[in-house]
């Protein structure tokens, strides 16, 4: 966790030993998720051209071919008991062939409700991160403390700044390309200074290794393992809210942000503050455009990756969203709990039902892959009052229950935007700062309840 006091600088690690490996300090497990291996690497191919050079077949450019599968739909069986059960396992792949892809989209448009034209109405050098210049900061500012986590490209560091003594994070970039890096730091630079996004301080290099590494504003984070089972009723609101903030904000400067999950938002507790991280999956948003969909982390993926839409948008965050929220109020870590992308599908499936799934593949007209004819199976959609206990019924508010449901949905244009959910009911107890002070001093504040 990035809690711990900094220890003091006799024990301090030279920030180029940690870029040459030779800082040998066990990490603490879960605090940074490594980023998909293809992930971007697609989009960032595409970037030299303007965004017309990327739509769909029926916006000026053929679409590649389609790869062969058999029909969309399911059998499905028609026993009033089969609501309940899957034909086979929940997972299974079908033993006659190997699975191929998840579905093929096709060629039916799909546009952002909000912010569709943010970047067209910005100069090329906004979007265009290969344009990006880094200025380099100076690396013998800095010194590593001790490592606090690690990734499939970084590892993360607690570290101080020796010209100021402030406290910092220290991202030390492994091999990845050039383009990936430029992106991360555009788009933070793009949102400098917006509401709860996290700081980016400086980017230094060491000289012999060409090691890259990020400097970011340090957070007193609680690993939300053992912080979210102590939060009330309304501190679920207010960080819900706080965080809605940042997506709105990121949104707003037409920027995805596409890895939404409780390891990406550092909560100090004691004072009230949320900072939103790792932007390295994030992408500008640009109308018809295909984007890369082994984006997000498994949980906390959209509807639309796992059927291979796409020509998703700033709503892919509101899932992701939904799925903290969801385990959030329901005590359910993680509320969709996969053992494999297809399996995860199968989930949500169990929860918003498959004739709603249908409904959604027939108005974007994506093929659904023929794997899921063996695993899909049927099941009507649950209430959601049917995961309320003695546990979580605290939690649980009709408006929570509105907000959720809102939030949810396959059909990414249907989901609230982060404006449109800043301004839900649920919220009201924490909207206006001096009503949340009251609500806090209140003798029933814990249990708040709308």
């Amino acid at each position: 966790m990035w809690a711990h006091q900094v220890t003091h600088r006799l024990r301090a690690l030279p920030l180029s030993a940690a870029a040459n490996g030779s800082a040998r300090l066990r990490p603490k497990a879960g605090l940074l998720c490594g980023c998909p291996a293809a992930a971007g690497q697609w989009e960032e191919q595409r970037r030299q051209a303007p965004p017309s050079h990327f739509v769909r077949a029926g916006f000026g450019l053929a679409a590649a071919p389609s790869p062969s599968i058999r029909s969309r739909r399911p059998q499905l069986p028609t026993s009033p008991s089969s609501s309940s059960q899957t034909i086979l396992p929940a997972g299974s792949p079908n033993p006659s062939r190997p699975a191929p892809p998840s579905s093929i989209a096709a060629a039916l448009p799909s546009m952002a409700r909000v912010y569709a034209d943010v970047n067209q109405s910005m100069p090329r050098s906004y979007w265009d991160y290969d344009s990006v210049n880094i200025s380099w900061g100076v690396l013998e500012n800095y010194e590593v403390v001790r490592k606090i986590g690690r990734g499939k490209y970084s590892e993360v560091f607690e570290g101080i700044n020796v010209v100021n003594y402030q406290k910092c994070v220290v991202k030390v970039l492994k091999p990845v390309k050039k383009k990936k890096i430029k992106r991360e730091i555009k788009i933070l630079q793009n949102l400098a200074g917006g509401p709860n996004v996290v700081a980016l301080l400086d980017v230094v290099r060491d000289s012999q290794s060409k090691t890259p590494s990020l400097i970011f504003e340090y957070v007193n984070n609680t690993d939300f393992r053992s912080l979210y089972p102590k939060f009330n009723d309304l501190d679920v609101r207010f960080y819900i809210h706080e965080l809605l903030k940042a997506l709105d904000f990121c949104h707003s400067k037409g920027i995805m942000h596409r890895d939404v999950k409780p390891h990406n938002v550092m909560i100090d507790h004691e004072n009230r503050k949320l900072r939103l991280i790792d932007w390295g999956l994030a992408e500008f948003y640009h109308p018809q455009t295909e984007y890369n969909v082994r984006v997000a982390s498994r949980y906390f993926k959209g509807p639309e990756l796992l059927v291979d839409f796409q020509e998703y948008d700033y709503s892919l965050d509101m899932w992701s969203l939904g799925a903290m929220f969801a385990s959030m109020i329901f005590r359910k870590e993680p509320f969709f709990h996969g053992n494999s992308n297809s399996d995860q599908l199968v989930k949500i499936a169990k929860v918003l039902g498959t004739d709603e799934l249908f409904d959604y593949l027939d108005k974007y007209e994506i093929e659904l892959d023929a794997q899921y004819d063996d695993i899909l199976g049927r099941f009507q959609k649950k209430p959601w009052h049917s995961f309320v206990t003695s546990e979580n019924q605290r939690f649980v508010s009709n408006e929570a229950i509105d907000f959720l449901d809102k939030l949810l949905r396959y059909d990414h244009q249907e989901r609230l935007t982060a404006k449109e959910a800043q301004a839900h009911p649920y919220f009201d107890p924490v909207r206006d700062p001096e009503v949340f002070k009251q609500n806090l001093a209140a003798p029933n504040g814990s249990a708040y309840k709308s």
